[in-house]
């Protein structure tokens, strides 16, 4: 499943990326988000590491990994999970200029791995990825005023 999303914000694409990189406070105002675990590459600890999000709904709860990089040139952050129970996960935050601010280009494409909840899973983790944008939004106007 293919999704895009887009916002504008009054705060700067560095800014933005900051945020979105600093995946240790997921759990603070992410919905559904327990808790991160952030294994760190040695080399470049800010730009390359893997994230583990624990996540629930309701009585289901689950966890997956992604590799995560951080390109500050381009301005973008990619993930690709590496377990749990999707089949893929890539995502990719892009940061834009926009007059004062910031244009937010967010693309996911995902597929869960396991064919008998398939059906279920995807339309409500979908679903979910609008109320995490927004999420990001409100943190955003939380930390730069």
């Amino acid at each position: 499943m293919r999704l895009s999303f887009e916002r504008t914000v009054p705060h700067s694409p560095a800014r933005m990326l900051a945020l979105v990189a600093d995946v240790e406070t997921y759990p603070r105002f992410i919905p559904h988000c327990e808790r991160m675990e952030v294994k760190r590459d040695a080399i470049a600890p800010d730009t390359q590491f893997d994230a583990r999000m624990h996540i629930r709904f309701g009585p289901i709860a689950q966890a997956y990994t992604s590799r995560i990089e951080v390109n500050r040139e381009a301005m973008t952050l990619t993930a690709n999970a590496i377990d749990g129970p999707f089949s893929h996960l890539h995502s990719v935050w892009r940061f834009e200029p926009a007059g004062e601010g910031a244009k937010i280009r967010f693309d996911i494409d995902f597929r869960i791995a396991n064919v008998l909840i398939r059906s279920v899973a995807e339309p409500a983790f979908a679903a979910k990825q609008e109320e995490i944008i927004d999420a990001f939004v409100v943190e955003a106007g939380r930390r730069y005023g």
